[in-house]
């Protein structure tokens, strides 16, 4: 990937509703999110992502958000594919740009990235990409 994009990620709204929890099993649960990207990317996030609970109360999820907005300056939509984590109340996820995801001036977007998010501060994102 040849170029680099830095944000941040501000949480919107978030919504969550168990969907099985079994005596002694990790409960399992949907998450609906709205998210703020700010910096290279510039826009707006809807994240859907499907979680597990552990005992040790860490927890284990994969999502799928629709990203509207810009990157370096770019104009369009894309979706990215989530595989996260949240270990002593920090978030982090690697994610990649679902191919053929791009609309409009983010056509041909390819992309892979992480981010961290630490309690009540925002997260630092990092998305390496290019266009194809």
């Amino acid at each position: 990937m040849n170029e680099r994009a830095l944000s941040t990620l501000e949480l919107g709204v978030w919504t969550e509703q168990a969907c099985l929890e079994t005596n002694g099993q990790p409960t399992l649960a949907r998450a609906s999110a709205t998210q703020l990207f700010r910096g290279d990317i510039e826009g707006e996030g809807r994240l859907e992502m499907l979680l597990t609970y552990h005992a040790d109360g860490s927890t284990s999820a994969v999502g799928l958000e629709r990203v509207v907005g810009r990157v370096a300056g770019r104009q369009g939509s894309f979706v990215l594919e989530h595989s996260g984590c949240v270990e002593e109340g920090v978030a982090k996820a690697n994610f990649a740009v679902v191919p053929g995801s791009g609309t409009h001036d983010l056509d041909g977007l390819r992309g892979r990235g992480w981010f961290v998010r630490h309690p009540d501060r925002p997260g630092a994102l990092t998305l390496h990409y290019e266009f194809g």
